[in-house]
């Protein structure tokens, strides 16, 4: 039974037919009302989440599907110690299809091994956000036309981010990208990422603490938050807190064509008065993250369909 649990589950073909399954659906939405008439998603959150839960039911309402949601382990036999893989069982009985967000890295794994409904990680814990990728790709594909040829900058908590590792590995399989690390030196890119993924494939990249400096060369900005819990020390955090605020002045020198993205929530690294920017392409990513999980949602349904 085919689930996404990482980015690389879906090969660039296959990222490219999402993308056009996604743009066909923004421009003939009745086309797909009852695509999943008469299907059932479940949305297992064992970990807060707003957007990634909110899309991926509006997603399958819009495809004319229902939806069966718990949230929160509290709420669920989660609570009572019932393992992952008898959970995935369990819901298997129930629906045709489900999305899972947990806070232990591996579980998304676990639990597709074990249903017989095929998965899709609404991520698990700082190791993979396959459907937040998804998202990033649409808009960066919708605001530049292509995936190849782009200096992209991620600012930030690169150290814990997914969403960071996710876009990197996804956009590490296109020609002629490079990447400008931009963090403080508490919040580095994982060895790990930079020797997989960026060395082993030749791939040019630059690590810095200068946002400013960094930002005239830029065709893609993804901005992350700072996160206070990730410092040993007060001081640290306060310190360096304010150096990754994105404001109008600091976008002076950007390109006028500057896509600026975030995966959202934001705390207060992108200042408002940045929204009314039309660089600013954040809430076109939220929008762009309910089509791609449409599509997803109906390749994993039609592959099924197939196997049976």
């Amino acid at each position: 039974m085919r689930s996404v649990i990482d980015i690389l589950d879906l090969s660039p073909d296959e990222l490219m037919e999402l993308i056009e399954v996604a743009q066909d659906i923004i421009a003939n939405p009745a086309k797909y009302a009852e695509a999943c008439h008469g299907k059932k998603l479940a949305t297992l959150f064992f970990e807060p989440s707003t957007r990634t839960r909110m899309s991926f039911e509006a997603a399958m309402y819009e495809l004319g599907g229902n939806v069966i949601s718990v949230t929160g382990a509290g709420t669920s036999s989660a609570a009572k110690g019932e393992s992952i893989a008898d959970t995935a069982k369990t819901v298997s009985c129930y629906v045709d299809i489900i999305a899972m967000r947990h806070p232990k890295e591996g579980s998304a794994y676990v639990l597709a091994k074990n249903a017989s409904v095929p998965v899709i990680n609404g991520g698990d814990g700082g190791h993979s956000h396959p459907t937040q990728t998804l998202a990033d790709l649409l808009t960066i594909y919708r605001e530049k036309g292509r995936f190849e040829g782009l200096t992209i900058g991620l600012c930030g908590d690169l150290k814990f981010g997914r969403t960071v590792h996710s876009l990197i590995q996804a956009m590490s399989r296109y020609n002629g990208n490079k990447f400008v690390l931009i963090s403080p030196e508490e919040l580095k890119v994982p060895s790990y990422v930079k020797k997989d993924v960026l060395q082993q494939q030749n791939i040019p990249y630059v690590q810095t603490t200068d946002l400013e400096g960094a930002l005239p060369e830029l065709d893609i900005l993804y901005m992350t938050r700072v996160q206070r819990e990730r410092f040993f020390n007060e001081e640290d955090y306060l310190r360096l807190k304010d150096s990754y605020i994105l404001n109008p002045d600091k976008l002076k020198n950007a390109k006028p064509d500057l896509a600026i993205l975030h995966p959202l929530p934001r705390v207060n690294e992108i200042s408002v008065a940045v929204d009314q920017d039309p660089r600013a392409c954040y809430f076109k990513q939220v929008l762009n993250g309910k089509y791609m999980r449409m599509a997803l949602i109906l390749k994993l349904l039609k592959e099924a369909e197939n196997e049976h």
